[in-house]
């Protein structure tokens, strides 16, 4: 099957700017943005682990892992059917059908997917929003990714407790405002809070995303990171964020 025969009419593929990889992106839905990437530049995971990411998108986050993991195999959840196809025609663009597998399913149903304690990581970009808010169109895929309209964050935590191994690790970006419940629901979970990270979009701004990980069953000890900067005074990518981006 060649490259163009992957892409619909009315979709994209962006260069991700690591080994070749490209995604596949349709415009009128919901694009991934510097969160996944972020996000994929503090996960941690070795030869011998599997990784499944919760509501993975179009792929983009166990995509990217592969030129940043040694993980022996990457899965990913997602629930919305257009967006399931579009990551396994961009698993089979990047020739990684042997490496990423992509299951069409419900976040709240993860526990009867996969087996319990079947992970060592797991990793999730879930929406931010809470529902409501009077949104226009509440089933509209930018909807379902920004709003806790299919899942909650409760859902997201106890999901990922119940897939992972003990001392499983769970690494997540979200946003400051929504930490409190984060740590609450990890903990009453039994994801002890390990590492914490505030990113700023400039030095002078207050931070508007937090990448976090958690250990299944791990001691209480919380490592904060240094902030994290996206641009510098010259409104470029500061040099830590683009070394995310290109390594």
């Amino acid at each position: 099957m060649t490259d163009k025969s992957l892409v619909l009419p009315h979709e994209r593929v962006d260069d991700l700017n690591r080994n070749g990889l490209r995604v596949i992106q349709d415009p009128k839905r919901f694009c991934f943005g510097i969160d996944a990437v972020l996000l994929t530049g503090v996960v941690r995971a070795g030869r011998s682990e599997r990784l499944l990411d919760l509501g993975t998108g179009t792929g983009i986050i166990p995509i990217l892992l592969t030129a940043k993991t040694k993980c022996e195999s990457f899965t990913g959840l997602e629930i919305q059917r257009e967006s399931v196809d579009m990551a396994r025609r961009s698993i089979r663009l990047n020739k990684l059908d042997d490496t990423v597998t992509i299951d069409e399913g419900d976040i709240r149903l993860a526990a009867g997917i996969y087996k319990p304690s079947a992970f060592d990581v797991v990793t999730v970009n879930p929406p931010y929003m809470p529902a409501g808010g009077g949104l226009v169109n509440e089933t509209s895929p930018k909807a379902i990714a920004r709003h806790e309209l299919l899942c909650t964050l409760e859902d997201v935590i106890s999901s990922a407790a119940t897939v992972l191994k003990p001392r499983g690790r769970l690494y997540m970006v979200h946003r400051p405002q929504r930490l409190a419940d984060i740590i609450m629901l990890m903990r009453s979970q039994g994801l002890e809070p390990k590492f914490l990270r505030f990113v700023y979009p400039h030095s002078d701004k207050a931070p508007n995303m937090v990448l976090l990980s958690a250990s299944k069953g791990g001691n209480p000890m919380l490592d904060v990171a240094p902030p994290l900067i996206v641009y510098g005074p010259d409104g470029q990518y500061t040099h830590e964020v683009r070394e995310i981006y290109y390594g």
